[in-house]
């Protein structure tokens, strides 16, 4: 149920976002640029980490949203609940595993981190840039999940669903051209 007594019940981002359009405009340009330019993983690994990020979070909202999205975009139905259960274990791209946990750590203990958990990340095989984007897109999701729990915002599998795949097929542009001009 939303904090947010000027919206419904129960409100979602989009209504948040629509309700504050300025913040919202530079916030969705960002998830753009971020999650759907350039960047050596694939706008469904991005997804991946995001979601991922939201479960260690225990954020149902952006888990179910972004898994459904990094679905739609090919992840294996299932991946992210096996990855969240035990990564070693999980039926996941051993090049994706150490992204995983370096974000996983960062999520949970970020001033623990260590050269180390980098060099990890580049015996994978991943450049400075993958670090960086996966950096990134786990800073933003730490935020994201903050925003939405701070809310007090929620949705049904069902909104989950639509709202995934309206991401798979618009983008984070697409919902920017949702919001109320200025």
């Amino acid at each position: 149920m939303s904090y947010l007594k000027s919206l419904p019940a129960e409100t979602t981002l989009l209504q948040v976002f629509q309700a504050n359009p300025g913040p919202a405009r530079h916030l969705l340009a960002f998830h753009e640029e971020l999650l759907r330019g350039d960047s050596p993983f694939t706008p469904g690994e991005r997804e991946l980490i995001a979601a991922y990020v939201s479960g260690v979070n225990d954020c149902g909202y952006c888990h179910g949203i972004h898994t459904v999205t990094a679905e739609a975009f090919g992840v294996e139905a299932g991946l992210l609940g096996a990855a969240l259960d035990d990564l070693d274990s999980a039926p996941i791209d051993e090049r994706l595993k150490p992204v995983l946990a370096y974000v996983g750590k960062l999520t949970r203990t970020p001033s623990r981190m260590t050269g180390a958990d980098a060099e990890a990340v580049f015996a994978a095989g991943w450049d400075e840039r993958a670090l960086h984007d996966a950096v990134l897109v786990c800073a933003l999701f730490n935020f994201m999940n903050r925003m939405v729990d701070g809310l007090g915002i929620q949705a049904d599998d069902a909104y989950k669903k639509l709202s995934g795949e309206r991401l798979k097929h618009s983008g984070y542009g697409g919902l920017a051209q949702l919001l109320p001009e200025a």
